[in-house]
């Protein structure tokens, strides 16, 4: 589960250091949540505001992610700010059917460490990012890509049009598919049954004695890791193409259906908070040079995104170079794509001047290798020259330099790319309208 503010990376575990005066509150299996209504079953995952827990909510019968922010005051603003959007969005979408994670209940848990503002969010599945590293970065086949944008854009056409709000850092790990990778990880599929009190063992006290069974089994489980890795690389060595083959059937039986979360950073149109927004590599041009933004700096992170479930490969990974810094490589990277960007823009921003001479030439980038979309497709990526040809079409008005010119999630919904009926389907309806003729005859 995704939480707000940068998710912990797979493999890592949140500090023990943070579990102290202002910090995380430390759950327990089976721990009871106000008043009882919520019961802890495992941890999803941690972000450095939060842990994420599954829990049983005894009232609706039902599996729930609970969301517990750290206790000190800073952090409790956040949650707040994030309670106030996932409300908003709550509130307008009753039938549930605008792809945006749901906010089912709010309440403060009294801790140790403090007091915790707690969110309980609908129970959804893996992130985008946990499907591009678990196909091996190879890249989604275009139906499926398909599937997950259509997703995507009915989230941001409600948040945009319906709700005039922005969600400012759009990307692969804060879009979450609305069921596991891994049946088994699935509480309902996997038919757990839910823990209603705490196990054996697990009474009252805690203290360092619990925390010292932490560190033990947070140091067996890195000796499992290296272990593992090692015999990763054996295999892969050995039989690669076996296991690589077999992860590519596998995506078959994987629901596509996701939705946009992580509110933590979000703002009104009409209310913006932050200058600097998005993660590095979604980030739209004119949030670089301080221009003003609006809705489509999300459109511009859906393009990237799009990209890179295509591909596998990040749009736009930036790095400093010998005297230049990582945004003037990315504003470099991005002419290199789409061609040298119009003088008006490049020279617009309130940081315009550290990077663009009056000319709206970079200033220490100076030789750049232009290397267009549907080329890139094709040549790099293997795509058929027609398949490659209409991705690009579908995807280059949506990376438009020019903010006012990108297309909205609207007109995204209705391109031609979005509307193209797989040839499986196509093979379903022939042999569908076969039978009835058959039977009619």
């Amino acid at each position: 589960m995704s939480c707000s503010s940068s998710s912990g990376s797979e493999g890592e575990e949140e500090g023990f250091d943070s579990y102290r005066k202002g910090g995380y509150h430390a759950v327990r299996i089976g721990d009871p949540f106000s008043g009882g209504r919520y019961i802890a079953q495992r941890k999803l995952g941690w972000g450095q505001f939060s842990t994420v827990w599954l829990a049983y909510d005894t009232l609706s019968s039902s599996y729930v992610a609970l969301k517990i922010q750290k206790s000190a005051q800073q952090f409790a603003q956040a949650a707040l700010h994030e309670i106030e959007f996932l409300s908003a969005a709550a509130d307008g979408d009753l039938q549930n059917t605008k792809c945006v994670v749901r906010l089912i209940d709010h309440f403060k848990h009294a801790g140790p460490n403090g007091q915790h503002l707690c969110m309980v969010l609908e129970f959804l599945g893996d992130s985008l990012l946990r499907l591009i590293r678990y196909n091996r970065y190879k890249g989604l086949k275009l139906d499926k890509v398909r599937e997950i944008c259509r997703c995507v854009l009915t989230g941001l056409d409600y948040l945009h049009r319906e709700l005039g709000m922005i969600h400012s850092d759009l990307k692969p790990e804060n879009i979450l598919l609305c069921s596991t990778i891994d049946p088994c990880k699935d509480p309902v599929r996997s038919g757990l049954t839910p823990l209603l009190e705490k196990p054996e063992g697990n009474a009252n006290g805690g203290g360092g004695s619990s925390t010292m069974n932490l560190i033990e089994k947070k140091l067996k489980r890195r000796a499992k890791r290296a272990v593992a890795k090692i015999s990763e690389r054996r295999v892969s060595m050995v039989g690669g193409e076996e296991a690589s083959s077999k992860t590519e059937k596998s995506l078959d039986g994987i629901d596509m259906r996701c939705k946009v979360v992580d509110f933590g950073n979000a703002c009104w149109a009409d209310k913006q908070f932050a200058e600097e927004i998005q993660t590095r590599q979604y980030r739209a041009p004119e949030v670089i040079l301080k221009s003003g933004y609006s809705f489509s700096v999300d459109m511009w992170s859906f393009g990237c995104t799009a990209f890179e479930l295509v591909t596998g490969d990040m749009l736009f990974a930036p790095k400093e170079g010998n005297g230049y810094g990582e945004d003037e490589d990315h504003l470099a990277l991005m002419m290199e794509l789409l061609g040298k960007m119009p003088r008006k823009i490049a020279i617009g921003g309130a940081r315009s001047k550290d990077y663009f001479d009056r000319h709206g030439d970079l200033k220490r980038i100076r030789r750049l290798k232009y290397w267009p979309l549907d080329r890139l497709l094709v040549d790099k990526y293997k795509l058929p020259e027609a398949e490659a040809k209409e991705f690009a079409e579908f995807l280059s008005p949506i990376l438009e330099f020019a903010p006012e010119k990108r297309p909205t999630a609207q007109q995204c919904l209705e391109h031609p790319w979005m509307n193209v009926v797989s040839t499986q389907n196509n093979a379903d309806n022939v042999e569908s309208q076969m039978r009835n003729l058959h039977i009619k005859g």
